[in-house]
């Protein structure tokens, strides 16, 4: 039942932000003709707009107190859709025999500039994929993952530039860079945990960028390497049309192996082992499990695919400099991850598809993007801290009924 109370509160925060942005949103000056325009339809916009998000603010949030809803409307049938797929096997090969339709169609269907888009896409989610490793399965906060995405990128851009090196030949080197890079990274943050862990490698990250912006002899320094060659098959050069087309399959069979390899891994006894340290890393350690193996594994194997992305994104773009691996570059995809849901594989493909793909078709809100962004993240934490899909745990139960008495 909605209480007066709530309703005299939401006007109060009505009232307040109509008083705050009347400056704003209501006097506009022209001083061209010295005219002042009361914009008084702005007010009212804000004053409606703030009474009902407060109003349903508070709405959601008693509700959450009370425990009679633990989701919203739009979440809800989600988790439902995701474990009537896992408890019908029929109708998930259904659903995966119309997904690999349409992603084979796609590119032949729509123009060059929407595969592109959904390139982009399945670029982050492999990214998305790779940090869940890290901070989903394992529990380290890593805001330097960035810095993995640049090391594959430029070991292309720089193998391609100085000894004629193929797209297929860089892929395998930069996931290995990456892996080293990873090591490099857990060795001296094995004893850090939380917020700790969280500064030195987003200082890790700047290092690398910082190195590759002012190493002009190495990295060529802010102006970046241009010409890097598209990937080819058995040296045949396709046009800008069709290397789309090529570099699109190619990472859906990526993002397919991503998916397996992560899956497969999830299940595994180190998958298991990262679980136990993200929950209590001190019980963790106290059940045998070797804590410095197991971070570096998480490191090493979530940099793997940061470096293999890296190559991709070279080879797509064909130019890179520093300025496309900043730390929004790793906020971006963390915020895929804990969107999604940590720990979660369809929870991060769902996560990439929203962060990425709402930007590119409401361009018409450009001037509000980052705010929306935040609005979602905000509402996403309060409401739904676990994510959109949450990572389901398997539980494994006794049966004695056959045991003898």
């Amino acid at each position: 039942m909605i209480k007066f109370e709530e309703i005299k509160k939401s006007l109060f925060v009505s009232l307040w932000f109509m008083f705050l942005t009347f400056p704003i949103m209501v006097i506009h000056v022209n001083p061209i003709d010295k005219i002042v325009n009361w914009r008084w339809d702005n007010l009212l916009f804000v004053g409606c707009g703030s009474f009902i998000l407060s109003f349903f603010w508070r709405y959601f949030i008693n509700r959450k107190k009370s425990g009679l809803r633990q989701s919203s409307p739009v979440i809800s049938p989600l988790s439902n859709i995701m474990a009537r797929l896992r408890n019908d096997p029929k109708l998930f090969r259904t659903l995966i025999a119309v997904l690999a339709f349409i992603a084979v169609a796609f590119p032949f269907t729509f123009s060059t500039y929407q595969v592109t888009i959904m390139t982009t896409v399945l670029l982050y989610i492999m990214l998305g994929l790779g940090l869940n490793i890290v901070v989903g399965l394992a529990g380290l906060l890593d805001l330097g993952y960035v810095a993995f995405y640049a090391v594959g990128a430029y070991s292309y851009a720089l193998l391609n530039y100085h000894f004629g090196l193929s797209f297929w030949i860089a892929l395998p080197v930069g996931a290995i860079l990456g892996a080293f890079f990873g090591i490099l990274l857990g060795f001296p943050v094995l004893r850090l945990r939380g917020d700790y862990l969280a500064i030195v490698t987003l200082g890790f990250g700047e290092i690398i960028r910082l190195i590759l912006e002012n190493w002009n002899d190495f990295s060529f320094g802010p102006s970046g390497i241009s010409n890097i060659s598209r990937p080819s098959l058995f040296g045949i050069e396709f046009s800008l049309k069709s290397s789309s087309i090529f570099l699109y399959f190619i990472i859906i069979i990526l993002v397919l192996l991503t998916i397996f390899v992560v899956n497969r891994l999830q299940h595994s006894r180190i998958g298991r082992a990262w679980v136990a340290l993200r929950e209590d890393e001190i019980a963790c350690q106290a059940m045998g499990i070797d804590k410095v193996k197991t971070k570096l594994a998480a490191f090493a194997l979530g940099a793997t695919w940061a470096g293999m992305a890296g190559v991709i994104f070279a080879a797509k773009t064909t130019f890179i400099n520093p300025a496309s691996f900043t730390f929004h570059e790793s906020a971006l995809i963390l915020s895929i991850v804990v969107l999604g849901g940590m720990g979660s594989i369809p929870g991060v493909i769902l996560g990439a598809l929203i962060l990425i793909l709402m930007p590119e078709y409401l361009r018409a809100f450009s001037d509000y993007r980052m705010l929306l962004f935040g609005a979602i993240m905000v509402l996403m934490m309060v409401f739904r801290p676990q994510g959109i899909i949450s990572d389901v745990r398997r539980t494994y139960e006794l049966d004695n009924k056959g045991a003898s008495g």
